[in-house]
């Protein structure tokens, strides 16, 4: 007879069994874990345990410092096995000004959440690692709390707390297949009868790709090779009365830790190996594979240059083994596209080190409904089908060869691409484009002055694009410009019922008459914004959805199982079947009007309405909606035609100076509007009130997911409330998760920012708790380790009463 279980997690290690553990704790007892080798087998066994609080983005720095946490402490007191935390602290030194401005960024990020990081001289270097050698050094990063723990004895801690809380754990059972069962829930065929369960995780590691398979998924998951050296006994090392912190040298690309009296040494190749790409060996479980200390042995040359005891060291022992990577380097943790109940927890690097704070965060996502934090970093629709095995592998070895590079703001990685291309791809090319990736589509991010070089230093600074951008600014705002904006998602919803549909969508009420359009918030249970979608009404019984690049797999997911509950209504996805072109400006109206016989003229075709039209011979939709705060339109048409449509555009805006912007150019403009970004400004951690949208929220007489959340909150103050910032002073244009403090005390974090060109002001959308901030108290933005004086804007800057879009 099958075994039955609320939760099924394939693979046991240190994600898995966190995952189990986790959802004990929770209250979910009927949970089971099956593993066809050892608990640990794969990559677990052989990792070198380093744990740290240390990333550039906030949910996987709390996911870390929860791992931190329950290493250190929590685990064994609970369960009385041995963990092995080392408390050891940990160093990141550097040679390089941009990569103290790298540490400064990530340390406010700390200072926001809680966590203890402190910039440090030589000097001060020198004092916490006498063993080091100064040589060129101009700082570093000190973590106290870091440390490693022993990856074996931390998983089987928590085993024993999970098998506590009424757990299953079956060891030496494969799984050989996974379907779904006609009534909903899952049925995993094992080597040993078969698992029936509601809920299944994939957190399979190494065999990711192969398990991912059985449910018809091509998981975007490459294992790599990945060498550690264990040195003899070091003298200098015995001599000490306390443990080294772990150091990192990210500009020669290693680290070390202490381990009893010698070292571990781990490098990481520029140009990594790729291993057993598409099927792992059967019988592959806690083996190693054989040294190939060639292709590292100049980079422990350099670590042994840093730390010169390092060389008095004999080595003892090479591990070489996999690691799993994803395209970004960041773990796959949340929904599996297209799969009811079906959940992924793989593809860490880093699975020791994010093992615990990850098992715990997709724990309360299928507990809760709701990731606990904004998961867009490491869910696993972040990728669709442009990450084939020939992306992965390349974005694979780029993200391992820059494991330790500097993370700027804006950068653009070029392994896997081009991918997807609009079809004026190549006119944007010629018009001098410097592209960036959205969704694997390429979307022009700012266009270069005539000749070479096309490229702009990367900085935390002002970036080296500002005058470009600056001058993009000025075309939209005084001339006319176009953008291409095809990377939107775009979805048609038809039926009888398409009507009820769009007005139980979201917060907001659904356009009341045909061209009528609207901006709906999908919402979690607990009233947190899942995604933002600007709604034309084509027909009663036709709408035009359109959302955010990078939404496109969440979107269509939540319009997916919002049509489940009607009888008469259908999702298309058309995102590749339309070609988006924005043409904005005070004479966008002039340049259309030569190519249209279309009334433009605000009466006939107000500000947010839509309308069939026919531009230079091209049937196609016009969207009267502007993102960048000037009049104009998105003229959304089938792909093929959208050439000919762009070349239209450009002669007939001759006259007028046309010009062109990108995506740098309209984050700015749309932040001098006080416009929030999906993926920035809204996640589902805040509610519509909190991020400042009441006026999109509409709840008499109707009922939608999260409505009742948002009527308990309606009747309270809000924790967190959105304010528009304007930063004063001659430091850094902000660009993002800064933290903001009043008095002295940290009340707030920014999400985004820029320098508005129209307005010449530095401008940042935050996140503040007005319960921390007495009334008229002065606020001031850290950025890059420096203060400067900052104060919420009661209206946009930017024509606050709309009159530029409507005119």
């Amino acid at each position: 007879m099958a075994e039955h279980a609320r939760v099924v997690v394939i693979g046991g290690g240190a994600m898995g069994v966190s995952a189990l553990y986790h959802l004990t704790k929770l209250g979910w007892s009927d949970v089971v874990l099956v593993e066809k080798n050892e608990l640990t087998a794969g990559s677990t066994w052989h990792a070198a345990g380093l744990c740290t609080h240390f990333a550039h983005n906030l949910t996987i720095q709390t996911m870390r410092a929860h791992s931190v946490r329950l290493y250190a402490g929590a685990l064994e007191a609970e369960t009385g096995s041995p963990v092995s935390f080392h408390r050891c602290g940990a160093l990141r030194v550097t040679r390089e000004a941009d990569r103290m401005d790298e540490f400064r960024h990530v340390r406010g990020i700390g200072r926001y959440a809680g966590y203890d990081f402190h910039i440090l001289t030589p000097d001060e270097l020198k004092e916490i690692y006498p063993l080091v050698e100064l040589d060129g050094l101009v700082g570093a990063i000190y973590e106290p709390d870091d440390g490693h723990v022993d990856p074996s004895q931390a998983t089987n801690a928590m085993a024993a707390g999970a098998r506590a809380g009424g757990a299953r754990i079956h060891r030496h059972r494969e799984v050989t297949g996974i379907a779904p069962r006609p009534g909903g829930g899952w049925e995993v065929a094992t080597g040993d009868g078969a698992i029936v369960a509601e809920h299944v995780v994939i957190a399979a590691g190494t065999w990711a790709h192969e398990v991912g398979r059985m449910v018809g998924l091509d998981l975007p998951v490459v294992p790599m090779l990945h060498q550690y050296l264990v040195t003899d006994r070091v003298e200098a090392v015995a001599a000490r009365e306390t443990e080294l912190p772990i150091i990192r040298d990210p500009e020669e690309s290693w680290y070390l830790r202490q381990e009893r009296d010698g070292f571990i040494v781990g490098p990481y190749e520029r140009a990594g190996t790729p291993w057993s790409v598409d099927r792992v060996p059967p019988d592959f479980g806690m083996e190693l594979l054989p040294p190939d200390l060639d292709r590292v042995e100049h980079i422990v040359a350099a670590a042994m240059a840093r730390v010169p005891a390092l060389a008095e060291a004999g080595i003892k022992t090479v591990v070489n083994g996999p690691i799993t990577f994803t395209p970004d380097a960041n773990p796959l943790i949340g929904p599996a596209f297209g799969l009811a109940n079906a959940w992924l927890l793989t593809g860490s690097s880093m699975g020791v080190m994010e093992g615990g704070g990850a098992g715990r965060f997709l724990a309360e996502w299928i507990v809760g409904g709701a990731p606990p934090m904004d998961a867009l970093a490491v869910d696993p629709r972040r990728f669709g089908d442009f990450a084939d095995r020939d992306y992965r592998l390349a974005k694979a070895d780029e993200a391992y060869g820059n494991q330790f590079a500097i993370h700027y703001p804006y950068e653009e990685r070029p392994a896997g691409r081009p991918g997807k291309t609009s079809t004026i791809h190549h006119e944007m090319d010629a018009a001098g484009a410097v592209f960036g990736a959205a969704y694997g589509w390429e979307r022009p991010n700012w266009f270069a002055p005539p000749g070479p070089p096309r490229l702009a230093p990367l900085s935390f600074r002002r970036a080296g694009w500002f005058d470009a951008v600056g001058d993009e600014c000025r075309a939209a705002s005084d001339r006319v410009a176009v953008a291409d904006l095809s990377a939107f998602s775009k979805f048609e919803v038809a039926g009888a019922d398409a009507a009820a549909f769009v007005e139980t969508l979201g917060a907001n009420r659904a356009p009341r008459r045909d061209g009528g359009m609207a901006l709906t918030h999908v919402l979690t249970p607990r009233g947190g914004i899942a995604s933002e979608f600007t709604v034309a009404r084509l027909a009663a019984d036709r709408y035009y959805l359109t959302s955010a690049a990078a939404a496109r797999r969440q979107d269509h997911e939540a319009l997916g199982r919002h049509a489940a509950g009607f009888a008469d209504v259908a999702v298309t996805d058309v995102t590749s079947a339309y070609g988006v072109i924005g043409l904005m400006g005070p004479h966008a109206a002039d340049v259309l009007g030569t190519l249209t016989d279309t009334d433009l003229a605000p009466a006939a075709f107000p500000w947010l309405s839509a309308r069939e039209a026919t531009v230079a011979g091209i049937r196609l939709r016009a969207l009267r909606v502007s993102y960048i705060g000037e009049s104009g339109w998105e003229l959304h048409v089938a792909m093929d035609d959208l050439p000919a449509l762009y070349r239209a555009i450009l002669a007939a805006g001759g006259p007028y100076d046309i010009g062109h912007y990108g995506a740098f150019a309209m984050n700015a403009m749309r932040l001098e509007k006080g416009y929030r970004a999906w993926g920035l400004d809204l996640s589902t951690e805040r509610t519509p009130f909190e991020a400042g949208l009441d006026r999109f929220v509409h709840m008499d007489g109707r009922n939608f997911t999260g409505c009742d959340a948002l009527r308990r909150a309606a009747g309270q103050a809000p924790e967190f409330r959105m304010a528009l910032l304007e930063i004063d002073g001659d430091g850094p244009d902000p660009f993002g998760l800064h933290p903001v403090s009043c008095d002295g005390r940290v009340v707030g974090l920014t999400t985004s920012g820029a320098y508005g060109h129209r307005t010449r002001k530095k401008l940042a959308l935050a996140y503040l708790k007005p319960s921390l901030m007495p009334d008229g108290a002065a606020l001031e933005v850290e950025i890059l380790g420096d203060g400067f004086p900052a104060r919420p804007l009661d209206a946009a800057p930017w024509d606050p009463d709309n009159e530029r879009m409507r005119a």
